[in-house]
Formats: structure tokens, sequence, C-alpha cells
């Protein structure tokens, strides 16, 4: 995992270019979303191998909501 940088530091900031618009070349949100669920799907099964349910849980419910917002996104391509 990697430390987000100062592009993150701007956007906390206000500063001028944090907006929530993609800079070129960055991925959109379909491709942030994609990204967590894959980092969560990870993180699921660590906190299952150290019977940590509560986390296990969250990191579960966290999951489902970003495979729920990529299938509704897809839809509406579709449509």
């Amino acid at each position: 995992m990697t430390k987000p940088g100062k592009k993150w530091a701007r956007a906390v900031s206000g500063a001028p270019g944090g907006s929530r618009h993609e800079e070129p070349g960055e991925g959109g949100a379909d491709e942030a979303v994609t990204f967590i669920a894959e980092q969560v799907g990870a993180l699921r099964k660590l906190a299952e191998r150290h019977e940590l349910d509560v986390l296990h849980y969250l990191l579960g419910m966290t999951k489902l909501e970003a495979d729920e917002h990529l299938r509704l996104r897809s839809k509406r391509k579709l449509s």
C-alpha cells in the first residue's frame, strides 16, 4: 500500500488543484472503487485469519458496498 502523497494533502487542505475531478492520466471513480474492493477483500481475509470478527464483518460490508456501486454503475452504462 502506498502513501497518499502531495495530491492527497492538496485535496484535503482545499488548496488549488485539489478538486474531486480527476487529473489527466488518473483513473476515474470506477477504477478507484475496483481498487478499494480488491484491497478490502485482502484485508477481510487477513482479519478472518486473525479472528478479528468485527473488522471482518465491517470489511465485508465495505466490500459489498463497493461491489454494489460497480454493479449499479455498469447497469447505468448499459442503458
